[in-house]
Formats: structure tokens, sequence, C-alpha cells
């Protein structure tokens, strides 16, 4: 009866939403001046205007159809479980063993317009070299080259220059790794403070003495100490042009492991300092040591208006034909831009270094003779046994005719005549002899060549972007434009492989304990950069910044900075040595420390009821965090949250995505006498497990409490929390132990009910609403996944498997993956323990094994939560030697060789196994997803952490896990991995129906996540932070949800950042302006449309930024270049602001 009335309560308002709906878009129609805008492209007769007006309204009905549907839907889930509750009473078990849960009322609608779809076909701009085509077309083979072993034998005509003299430009630098074999504070004391003293006393003492350098982090360290005539004589320097500031970024990034979200946030932290500080806008990027490039690199570069770049470690296969073919000057097109708007300029260098022997020409055994810091005496000399020799009147000519001979021949590989000749190495230029040997006797062979006009040459110092700029003079196009002829080229370069088959896929998951970490700063560092601001922009909204805690800026500001160091390419690559690593660690959970005040201050603040009862106590937090780590290489310990029966306990929930958020939250409590409550008194049905110690070991004074909540976009909800005798809406967990003959029995602890059985062979399954899983009853591992509405059930197997490496000298280390062959399966004698907790919110299977325990889990709630399948991980190797843990998917997907890893959580890359290539060159980075698909299904795995992937056959996706290897691969490092820490890898695991279309439309270039991906990804990696209340003795003053946002985002919109933007007077306190970073996600719309939980629109890239914020006056609205130093004309305040898909586009807004 009950049920009857709800849905005749249910069809009634849908059909009052229809007529009201037909009536809203008739009177938008009318009154909306954004569409009468665009129906200015008609002729201004009254005939196309009508007909214009009825095209909006069919297409206006086609949305109210689509939101009606949805609506439906909503309703069907509600009554189509045909189960009535026995006692009345929700939740409570259906005849078919699921959960029926109350609905939480609101139906959800998805309205994405076909225009704001990707086609997988789309007409994407046509690039005249694409990477995974030069991977189809080249051997790999290896054959001797001669003094250029990894290439050719390079000759020229004597007069080729006779019309064009060759144009040298030879870039002095020197390459500071902020931390590496040193920590970055001991190599900034004991070499980088010197090469930067230097810099400023010998480039003045000759104007035609060049430097570039690179690292900001190091930069603004020396600037700090350096007293004021130090830093005016380097700004002189800088502003003079004789140093160049190149990239800028706080580091020189790495571009496998690390997330979109740090490469931008490095990358404005250090123009902004260069700004503050300088007043200097970086124009070239230069990356000589990151192992293996990325697509987004380039863009990024291009977003923050640099005009050119300079990539160096390439697979030396790519780098031969790349030079055989004149390529390794080209335009680098993003596989997705369909005109040229992302094409930036890219200089390839050609041989196997950069350092001075392999960066003359193509021969090092001459080139060493002109590293002039190898002289004889010095402490380092040249492998190749011809030492230099001090250039004097008797030997110049000589001199200037060897080296004349490598230029040449290296500018052969080039398609102008305008030659780039670095001249540096790791930390050069700390003394000052070094200085003049390299400078001065340069400087003698450069008057010698450019004395002698019979040379055809014009040799000199340069900085990078003089060498670029001549090009783009010398091929007549402005800068950054693409000269004629150049190539446009789209694709990555991984895997990178520096010799033989020595592929540098190891470091894709080498220390994955610290590359966890690292992404949990970040998303730590976006949630308090949105909560700061918005805290800062209210308090001043109602005139109470000054008993705001505004000093929190400078953990802001030091949380950046740890992030951006942490991006440097031996760190977040995990190819540091052990003491470097943990100087990280620690300088990562200071930063972690402090940004969960940052959040608590400023969430403290925001859900104050009643602003006046606001006081900030610095010793006296009105919020504890959500958990705490003991120290820097130890996993979180959870907040307890103690209840009592005098009074309720407040919890404040933290959602950092900018999207309503439907999905269960665990928080640690006391007693299992527990009860929820919203904040306006709502009781919410919880689901009580134990807090397990062991396999079968579970604690008897905390309790898991596990509810449903929905939560406000970017906002923060309260909740209450009741000591209070039982609760009809809380159940315990059903929680069943499959033990072995032999096994443990279990210790069941009342209140909590515990079952134990002898594990049986045959497959056991849990399921919700929307999934069902089966395990094998031997292992406890996943088996099949079957979705609620589709009859056939899909094979998706875990299997745990083991690479050994070789026994051979050349092993695996951080670097290099070198396997002893195909990976064995992962055994142990005992079978393990397996735990089975079922309940109506959730239900799991956790299963025991020595090195790894993996923990599957299924949502019961309707939306994005539900979707996916949670899979942690926590893997402990630290008993192995020379072995490496992966996780095996094997599927019945059609996939063939071709697969999709993310390139930096920005773009999907095709990718495909290639049997010609060694193993492990078919291993790519995966910061944060994979999928593999057939014409019928899509399997994507998502991740919380960089980790290193394949597929290494038709329907199979796999993950190392771990690397445990004793040994040093001879890359310069001297160590091993050996400190292994208990680390745990979370994934979500989506299995989505492909609508249409087959195998044959799949773009080879592009591939794009559905919306659920995209969203899935967001929950994954920006988790809820439950806050407690701390009891206070005088009572807590009345809280009340923080709900931001006025409008909802359109869905494919992410909110990459909302960064407070520093004073000019003080770096370490916010002005009033704010940076609003926005990300266009591209979608691919032929996967099936799910109920995300939430009401989903897009608008073809349109967003009013005025409407946006509730309570807040936007005062300025100012297009800016990515990293906020090219301002454009400001918008009107009330202006509609527009990204096309993919676009990443900042703005400088004024909030109060």
């Amino acid at each position: 009866m009950k049920l009857r009335k709800q849905v005749t309560v249910c069809g009634g308002a849908i059909f009052c939403v229809a007529v009201f709906s037909l009536y809203l878009m008739l009177d938008r129609v009318q009154h909306d001046p954004a569409r009468r805008q665009n129906g200015g492209n008609f002729p201004r007769s009254q005939i196309s205007v009508l007909q214009n007006r009825i095209e909006q309204l069919e297409q206006l009905l086609e949305e109210n159809h689509q939101i009606i549907s949805h609506i439906k839907d909503s309703v069907m889930e509600l009554t189509d479980t045909g189960a009535v509750s026995p006692s009345g009473h929700l939740p409570f078990r259906s005849a078919n063993g699921s959960w029926v849960l109350p609905f939480d009322g609101r139906p959800t609608f998805l309205a994405v317009k076909p225009q704001d779809c990707q086609s997988a076909l789309g007409s994407h701009g046509q690039a005249d070299v694409q990477m995974l085509d030069v991977y189809s077309i080249l051997k790999f083979d290896n054959p001797d080259g001669g003094v250029w072993k990894q290439g050719f034998e390079i000759t020229y005509e004597a007069d080729e220059w006779d019309n064009e003299p060759l144009q040298v430009f030879v870039v002095p630098h020197s390459h500071n790794d902020p931390g590496w074999i040193k920590t970055f504070d001991k190599y900034f004391t004991d070499q980088t403070q010197h090469i930067l003293n230097n810099i400023v006393v010998k480039l003045p003492e000759d104007p035609r003495r060049k430097f570039i350098w690179s690292e900001i982090s190091f930069f603004a360290k020396w600037w700090e100490t350096a007293d004021t005539y130090k830093q005016e004589a380097m700004r002189k320097l800088i502003l003079g042009g004789q140093l160049e500031i190149v990239t800028g970024g706080w580091v020189m990034t790495d571009e496998a492991n690390v997330h979109y979200f740090a490469m931008i946030d490095q990358l404005i932290e250090g123009h902004q300092w260069l700004e503050r500080n300088i007043g200097v806008t970086p124009r070239s990027g230069w990356a000589v040591d990151p192992f293996g490039h990325s697509a987004t690199m380039s863009y990024l570069l291009k977003k923050a208006n640099l005009t050119s770049m300079l990539i160096q470690r390439v697979h030396y296969s790519i780098k031969k034909h790349f030079a055989s073919t004149r390529s390794l000057e080209f335009m680098w097109r993003q596989a997705w831009d369909t005109g040229s708007k992302t094409d930036i300029f890219c200089h390839m260098m050609p041989f196997y270094s950069y350092d001075v022997p392999h960066t003359c020409g193509p021969d090092p055994k001459i080139c060493c003779q002109f590293d002039f810091k190898r002289l004889p005496g010095g402490r380092i000399n040249c492998p190749w046994k011809v030492p230099p020799k001090p250039v004097v009147e008797a030997n110049v000519a000589e001199r200037a005719n060897l080296l004349l001979d490598q230029y040449r021949k290296k500018s052969k590989l080039y398609r102008s005549k305008v030659l780039l000749v670095p001249l540096g190495d790791d930390f050069r230029y700390d003394k000052a002899l070094e200085w003049d040997q390299q400078f001065n006797n340069y400087q003698k062979l450069f008057d010698y060549m450019n004395s002698h006009p019979e040379l055809h040459v014009q040799a000199q110092f340069g900085t990078l972007t003089d060498y670029f700029s001549a090009v783009y003079k010398a091929k007549g196009v402005a800068q950054g434009s693409r000269p004629p002829d150049f190539p446009v080229l789209s694709g990555d370069f991984f895997a990178y492989a520096d010799r033989e088959d020595h592929y540098w896929t190891g470091y894709f998951t080498s220390r994955p304990f610290y590359k966890s970490l690292d992404r949990i700063l970040e998303s730590h560092l976006r949630g308090a950069e949105i909560l700061y601001s918005l805290a800062v922009a209210s308090a001043r909204h109602v005139g109470m910044e000054g008993r705001y805690p505004i000093s929190d800026y400078a953990l802001l500001v030091d949380a950046r900075q740890t992030v951006g160091l942490f991006q440097h390419h031996d760190a977040i690559t995990g190819t540091a040595k052990e003491n470097v690593v943990v100087d990280y660690g620690t300088r990562l959970l200071r930063s972690l420390t402090g940004l969960k005040r940052v959040i608590i201050n400023a969430a403290h603040f925001l859900v104050m009821k009643n602003k006046d009862f606001y006081r900030f106590y610095q010793t006296e937090p009105f919020l504890e965090t959500d958990d705490r780590r003991a120290t820097q290489d130890s996993l979180p310990q959870r907040t307890l949250i103690e209840l009592d029966p005098a009074g309720p306990r407040y919890l404040v929930l933290f959602n950092p995505i900018e999207q309503e958020r439907l999905c269960v939250v665990t928080v640690l409590v006391n007693t299992v006498r527990v009860r929820v409550l919203t904040e306006d008194g709502q009781t919410l049905p919880v689901q009580l497990s134990a807090q397990w110690s062991s396999a079968s070991q579970m604690s008897a004074e905390v309790f898991e409490a596990t509810f449903m909540v929905r939560l406000p976009a970017l906002g923060l909800a309260v909740f209450h929390l009741y000591d209070s005798a039982d609760s009809p809406l809380t159940l315990r967990s059903d929680t069943l132990l499959r033990l072995s003959a032999r096994g443990t029995s279990a210790r069941a602890l009342d209140p909590l009910p515990v079952r134990s059985q002898q594990a049986e062979p045959q497959t056991f399954f849990i399921s919700s609403q929307t999934l069902t899983l089966g395990f094998s009853g031997t292992t406890g591992l996943l088996e099949s996944i079957k979705r609620k509405d589709d009859p056939q059930e899909i094979k998706v197997q875990i299997q745990f498997m083991v690479y050994g490496t070789r026994p051979s000298k050349d092993k695996s280390g951080a670097y290099l993956f070198l396997p002893d062959g195909k990976a064995k399966p992962y055994n142990q004698k005992e079978p393990p323990v397996v735990r089975v907790v079922e309940g109506p919110l959730f239900s799991e299977v956790v299963a025991y094994y020595q090195h790894f325990q993996q923990t599957i889990r299924i949502h019961n709630v309707p939306g994005v939560d539900g979707l996916s399948i949670e899979i942690t991980t926590a893997v402990d190797i630290r008993d192995q030697t020379n072995k490496e843990l992966a996780m095996r998917l094997v599927t019945d997907i059609q996939s063939g060789d071709v697969f999709y890893t993310d390139l930096n959580g920005f773009q999907m890359q095709p990718r495909r196994h290639l049997m010609k290539l060694p193993l492990q060159a078919n291993f790519y980075p995966m910061p944060s997803q994979a999928y593999i698909q057939d014409s019928n299904n899509r399997l994507t795995l998502h991740t919380a952490q960089a980790l290193g992937v394949t597929s290494l056959e038709s329907g199979q996706l796999e993950v190392i896990m771990d690397r445990r290897l004793m040994q040093d691969d001879n890359r310069g490092l001297g160590q091993g991995l050996k400190d292994n820490k208990k680390t745990t890898n979370r994934f979500r695991l989506l299995l989505e129906r492909r609508s249409i279309g087959n195998m044959m439309m799949d773009s080879a270039t592009t591939s794009f996540p559905s919306i659920l991906s995209h969203m899935t990804n967001s929950f994954l990696n920006h988790e809820v932070l439950p806050l407690p209340v701390l009891p206070k003795r005088r009572g807590v003053p009345p809280l009340e949800t923080f709900a931001p946002l006025k409008s909802i985002l359109p869905c494919d919109f992410h909110l990459v950042n909302l960064r407070s933007i520093h004073s000019q007077k003080d770096p370490h306190s916010p002005s009033a302006y704010t940076a609003l970073i926005l990300h266009r996600l591209a979608l691919d719309c032929g996967l099936e449309a799910q109920n995300l939980g939430f009401n989903c629109t897009t608008s073809q890239g349109q967003l009013s930024v005025s409407g946006l914020f509730r309570t807040l006056d936007l005062q300025l609205l100012q297009p800016m270049s990515l990293t906020l130093m090219h301002p454009s004309t400001p918008l009107t305040n009330d202006s509609s602001i527009s990204l096309d898909p993919m676009e990443i586009s900042a703005f400088k807004l004024k909030l109060r």
C-alpha cells in the first residue's frame, strides 16, 4: 500500500516536473539573452527567427525528455525491488538476498548534450608523425653505427655553408638535481650555492658569456640567503639576457608518474616566484634528464605561453630514426587537437646524453676533448683516453677545425643552418677555475672561427632562446610559429631505453609507498587551497578577516613547495638514495600535517552558523583531523570518535570534488550503540562492522560505523553521532571466515557475530543493487563481475604474479626493469584465510596472503559510488630478494594487442603490445588509469597512485605493485631498492557496457573516458575527509552545512584548483586575488549512461562564474595564461567563460 502511494506521488511529481519544465522552456526561449545571441547568425527576418525558436524548443524538448526518463529510472530503482519490508522498516533484505535502503528521495538526471561528446572517430588534426606509427615501422635493432654507436656515419660537402653560414650557439648549463645522491639541502650547501655565486661573479667578466638555469627551488633558496647586492647583480644578468631562466618550474619535473595537478602547481610556483622577485617570464622549456617525455608537458608549456621546448631522453632507435629523416625538430601537437592550437616547437637532442662528450657532435672521443673541466690534472678525465688540450695560438687552427667538423656533422641532422650545442653536465661550474677553463678556451675557438670567413661559421655563446630565435629568424617565421616544411608530431616518448634492451620502466613503480603519499598530499593541497580561498573570501565578505587565521597561508606555501620538490625526476620516480628518500618523506609528512591544519581551520569558520560565535585559538583546535601518521613511512591511523551517552558528537564531512556526492563514509567509534543523524534530524542507516587487527582477530574497543551521505559540491556537511540504545536503522555486518582445514578459528567478540566454515572450492558471491561479484573458493580472489541489468557474467579474474631479475650482469634496479622471462604465479603453501563481510551498505571479501592482503568491496548505494569495485591491496615484500609482485586481471574482453594508459591523469594514450620488443619495453606509466575494451565492454582500472602497467595478452591488464631489488642498475644511484615499506595500493575497477559502435570504429590515436569513469577517478583520488568536532566544555555552538556553489558546475568541468595568489609585499600572505583553474573533460558518450547519483548536465563549455559562488561577490574576472604571468583583458563580471573539450584555462578572480 505504502509502495503504491509512493509510486503515485512520484508519478504525479513527474507530471508536474514535465509541465513546469515545458513552461520554463518557453520562458527561457523568450528571455534567454545567450540564446538570442546564438540566433544572431540568422537573417533578421521574422520567419527565420521563428524557425530558430522552434528548433531551440525542439532541442529543449529533447533535453526534457532525457531528464524525465532519468527521473523515471530513479523512481523505478525505488520500486523495482518489488519487495515489501516485513516490519515496514527500511533497510531490509529482500528475498533474493540484496539489501533495500531508504531512498534518499531526490531523483537525479543526466543530460549530456551530444555536442559535448567526443566521437571516437573524431576529425582530429592530422600530424605528419604519429608516434604509434613510428613504433610500428621501426625494427628496434641495434647495429653498430661507428663513432656514433647508436646512429650512423654523417657526411657533408665542404661547400654546403657557402651561401648561408652555420650559426653555432654554445649554451653553458649546469644540471642541478633537487635531491638524488645527496639531499636537496646538502646539494645546495656543497655545490649549488657556489654555482649561483659564480654566475654573479663570472658572467659579468665578459658580456659575450651566457648561461641558462632551470630549477627555481634551488634559485629561490640561494636568493633568500643572498645580500641585496648579489640579488641586484643576478637580476641585471637575467634582464640583460646573459642568464636565461629556462622552463622556470620549481623543479625539472618527471613526466611519467606525475599528475597534471602537480605539474601545473610546480610550474605556477616557479613562475610566480620569478614574477615576484625578478620580473621575468620564461620563453623556452629545457628538459634534459626526465626518463621519457609526455605530451602533457608540451601542452602545459604552451598554455603557460612558452614558445619552444627541448627534450633529451628518448629511445635511441627513435632518435636515430628522427635524425635520419631530419625530424629532430618538430611542432608537437596534442593527439586530440582538431586544429593547430596546441602546437609548440620542440627540439630533440640527437645523441646519448646531455654531457659534453655527447653534445658537440657524433663522436664522443672528440667532443670530450672540448670539455675543458677534464683538462689533465683535474678530478675527471676522458674515458676515450684522449684528454683536452688548452687552446693556444699554436694549436687553435687545428682545434677549431676539429670541433667545427663535429658541429657541421651534427648540423646535418637538422633542417636549419642554426646549431645548438649545450655545454655542461650535472652540478657543473661550481668552481671559478671551471668557468675560466670553459669560457676562455671556447672564446679563443670562437674568435678563430669567426675571423676566418672561409670557414663559413658564426660561433658564440648563447642562451636557449637565443638559439630558438635564430632558427625562427633563419626560417622567416614569428617566434613559436611552424617553420615551413617542419613536421608536426603527436604522441609521447615512453618507454625510454638508453642502450641495448635497458628499458627504464622499473621507475614507473619504484617506491610505491611515496608515490601514494604524494597523491594524498596533492589531494589535501587542492582541498586546502579551495577551502582556504573560500574561507578567507567569506571572512572578508562579513568583515572578519582580522579574526581568521590568514597566516595559515604560510602552510599552503610550504606544501606547494614540498609537492613541487617531490615532482623532481629523482623523487617521485623512486630513484634517489635511501637517506634522500627519508628527507623527501619527512617533508611530505610535515606538509600533510600543515594542510590538515589549514583544512580544519577553514572548515571551523565555514560551518559556524552564527559567525559572531567564531573564536580561533591556535592551541585549541575546533576540529580533529581524519587521521594521523606516526612517522613519514608509516600508514595512517584513523581518528577514533568517542561517543558519550551524555550528548552528541558532531562530525563535519568535507567533499573536495566539484559535484554533489552520494557515497558511503566509514568512521571509527568506541561503541556499537551508535546512531547517526543528519543536520535536520533524520536518522541514517548505519552498518556496523568490526575493526580487524589480523585475519581472524577483531578489536573489542573499536568499531567501524558506515553510513550513506549526500554531500554538497566542495562543501562541508554536519552530522550528529549519538551513543543510544539500538536504533532500528543500525544494522550489523554479517561476517563469515572461510578457513582451511587446519585453519585458525574465529575469535568472535560479542556483540558482533562471526561465523566460520571450512573453505570449499566452488565459487561464492557477494552482491549489491547493481553488481554481483564471483570469487574463487580456493584463492578468495575475484573471478567474475555481473551487472544487474546484464544477463551475461563477465570473466574478470585477479591473479598475483612474480617477476625475478636476470642472472646475467645487468639486473633490474631502481630505474631498469630487466626480468628473467615471463612472470610466474605467486605461490604460498598455506591456503589464504578469507573473510566475507555482507551488509546493507557494503559487502567485501578480504583475502590474507603472506605478502599481500586484498580487499574487494562494493557499495550498495545508487550512483557513482555503487557502480565500481573498490580494490585495496596492502603489499609487504620486505622478506623477498630480487622479486617484483604484479597484479594481473585476466578477462574475456577481446582487446587484441591494444590497451590504453593515461598520461599524467590528463589524457588517454592508446598503446600497442609489440611482440618485436622485449617484455619490459611493453610497460607504460599509469598515473591514474588504464583500460582495455572490445565492441561490447570497457574495463577500466583506476588508480590512486602511479604504477607501471601493461597488457601482455588480449583481455589482460597487469600492474606492478612493488619491487625489491638488491643491486644497483648502473645509472649512477649506487644502490638497489631495499627500503620497501608496507604499502597500500588503492584502485577502483569499472566495467562499462559500450552502447554503440564496434572495434572497427575506434580511433587509433585518441580515446576518452566516460563521464562515469571521470567521476569514479575523482571519487578515488579525492576521498571525503571526516573531521570530528572536539567536545567542548561550554558546548558546541550551532553548526550548519556549508554549500559554496550556487549553481551546479557542468559535469564535464573539473575544478583543478582555486589557489589564493600571494600578496606582492609579503610572499607568505595572500592578496585579494584567487586563481581559478578549470579543465574541461572530454567525454566518450559511447558507453551506456548510468544514474550518477547527482544532477549531471553539460553546457557546450559555457560557464557563468558570477553565478557560481553563493554569498560571495565576484569583483574581477580576468583570463590569464596557465601560470598567471600573461593577463588578458578582464571580462565583465557577468560574462560566461568558454572552454573547449580538454582545455585547461586559468582566471584571476577577486571574490569577497
